[in-house]
């Protein structure tokens, strides 16, 4: 969009160029001819009034004998004066009378006459070829005036198309990455109402995503774990009726049971359903992301004169999902950090060889989190400072849409533990009928 808003902008200043200066130019070099011809008339205008005031003085020479040598001073160096007198002669014949001073004329020149009388007409000329130098200086003038014109409309140009092509293009990765499930970038203003408005829609319906995404892991994980819990309490009754001395009750105990662990399976089919989501996944690198996030939070925590590093520990393996939802999470943690820690920071990522998993952690030396708070950390709108209490809830949701956990590890100092599988590898719901679930309601 940026070229084409330049091309078009450029095309529009170069076109207004050429038809002002076509013109212009034509006008300028008939204008030097018009200067050049008005010189002419002056100094003809001066001779003929020097004659008619030597016939008003009684001083009437015939034109025939008229000293030419006289106005020389008037005439350019390179111009020429002519004069021609048509005398009558007593028989009553016409003597045609050719007299001329000054520089011989050979190529196209510039001519103004002035008449002395009935029969008689004075010329003056000069080469053509002179007024050259001045409408050429005239066209070279007009040339740079419109190229600076032309110019300055370019570098106009490029200013504007910047200034339009940048906002889009900063809204365009926003969403972009707000579609790749980064939600915690904000959406800056840019003072362009239109472009203004675009964002605030967006960063409306990023709000809005945010809250249905947290609302929909609530639900699907509550009606899951309930679920699950009362399948948990059937299947340990009807476990206990398998034991019954009537064979009757036995078989049917027994094929309460197959009804109960196919309902199970078919809960995490569903559940894992839900939290499956193709699009936009594939191999993540912890570690690039990380780097990411510290080039990003450094300078945050310079000011507050902490540190921000990361640790790697063995060889990290691909992880797959999504990178916006982890960078998400993550970034939530650091800012929590960098929010109520203290020291330095540290990002640890971990290779898991044995579960093929890989975790995350983040720790800092600050006093931790109170035991009468620990369990409602992970809680929808609870908040522990001036926050809007959504950010672990929602980390949490977005990392076990990705197949992981994300959990509380140790209280003082502060550890968040992020477990995600590796790639290749399936998620925890893996079929088996989960006990150790920690709700975040």
């Amino acid at each position: 969009m940026r070229n084409r808003i330049l091309k078009m902008m450029i095309v529009t200043v170069a076109l207004m160029g050429l038809l002002l200066g076509v013109p212009l130019t034509i006008l300028s070099v008939q204008a030097m001819s018009r200067e050049a011809r008005q010189n002419l008339s002056e100094s003809l205008k001066r001779i003929s009034e020097y004659v008619l005031s030597e016939e008003t003085g009684g001083h009437d020479v015939p034109l025939t004998d008229l000293d030419l040598d006289q106005f020389r001073l008037l005439v350019p160096s390179d111009g020429r004066l002519s004069l021609d007198v048509d005398a009558d002669r007593p028989d009553g014949t016409v003597m045609s009378v050719h007299r001329e001073i000054g520089a011989e004329q050979h190529a196209d020149t510039i001519a103004e006459s002035v008449s002395l009388g009935p029969q008689a007409r004075m010329t003056l000329e000069i080469p053509e070829e002179n007024v050259r130098p001045r409408q050429l200086v005239a066209v070279g003038v007009l040339f740079l005036v419109i190229t600076g014109s032309v110019a300055g409309g370019a570098i106009v140009a490029v200013v504007t198309a910047r200034r339009l092509s940048e906002p889009l293009t900063a809204v365009a990765a926003r969403a972009g990455a707000m579609a790749r499930g980064d939600f915690s970038s904000e959406w800056p203003s840019y003072g362009i109402d239109e472009l203004d408005r675009v964002a605030e829609a967006l960063a409306d319906a990023n709000r809005e995503i945010v809250l249905r995404l947290e609302r929909e892991g609530e639900i699907v994980g509550d009606v899951s774990h309930q679920l699950r819990s009362r399948l948990t309490a059937v299947h340990l009754r009807l476990d206990e009726l398998t034991l019954h001395s009537d064979p009757a009750v036995v078989i049917e105990a027994e094929a309460g049971l197959e009804q109960v662990e196919r309902l199970s399976r078919e809960l995490d089919e569903l559940v894992a359903a839900s939290r499956e989501d193709t699009a936009g996944r594939g191999a993540i690198d912890a570690r690039d992301v990380v780097d990411t996030l510290i080039g990003d939070f450094e300078p945050a925590f310079r000011a507050k004169g902490r540190r921000l590093r990361s640790e790697t520990l063995g060889r990290i393996p691909m992880i797959a999902g999504k990178p916006g939802r982890l960078r998400e999470a993550l970034s939530v943690l650091i800012d929590n950090s960098l929010q109520h820690g203290a020291g330095t920071t540290t990002v640890r990522i971990a290779n898991l060889p044995a579960a093929e998993m890989v975790r995350l952690t983040v720790a800092d030396s600050g006093p931790g989190i109170p035991d009468e708070i620990a369990l409602d950390v992970f809680r929808r709108g609870f908040s522990g400072g001036s926050r809007s209490g959504m950010g672990l809830s929602l980390s949490r949701a977005l990392i076990e849409a990705e197949g992981g956990r994300l959990d509380l590890t140790s209280r003082r100092p502060a550890v968040f533990a992020i477990v995600l599988p590796a790639q290749g590898r399936r998620p925890f719901d893996d079929g088996h009928v989960r006990r150790d679930r920690v709700p975040h309601r």
